[in-house]
């Protein structure tokens, strides 16, 4: 059984950082793909990062890029989602997702698609507000 638990969100002024964590349980396979989606009250969830362990990429949402950066440790199986210079568009509901790759399998540009992830977290509440 996999277990994703995500940590870390909360209420930021705009400008400010926090750094989410997905802390992985049950997990027995080498490559994969985890990652961050969003979603904001109305809106459809999407994709914001994401990384994949079997060829060492990392992706962005074009509204994140050079303000996000995903990185993950092995030794405790968690990835960080540190997120700077956050907007209040950056709002909303954090949902760490997960999906086990077989060898000479990537994800690639199908990165941001919710349908790839067969695991998810419960979410964490993300406010930027002043």
């Amino acid at each position: 059984q996999v277990h994703l638990v995500e940590s870390g969100g909360g209420l930021v002024h705009p400008g400010g950082s926090l750094r989410l964590s997905c802390a992985a349980s049950g997990l027995t396979w080498d490559y994969y793909a985890r990652g961050w989606f969003r979603q904001a009250p109305g809106k459809e969830r999407e994709g914001v990062s994401s990384l994949s362990t079997s060829d060492g990429s990392t992706y962005y949402a074009d509204s994140v890029k050079g303000r996000f950066t995903i990185s993950r440790d092995n030794a405790n199986d968690t990835v960080y989602l540190q997120m700077n210079n956050l907007k209040p568009e950056d709002t909303g509901i954090y949902y760490c997702a997960h999906e086990r790759l077989p060898t000479g399998i990537f994800v690639g540009s199908r990165w941001n698609l919710p349908s790839v992830y067969t695991y998810w977290g419960r979410g964490i509440q993300v406010t930027v507000s002043s």
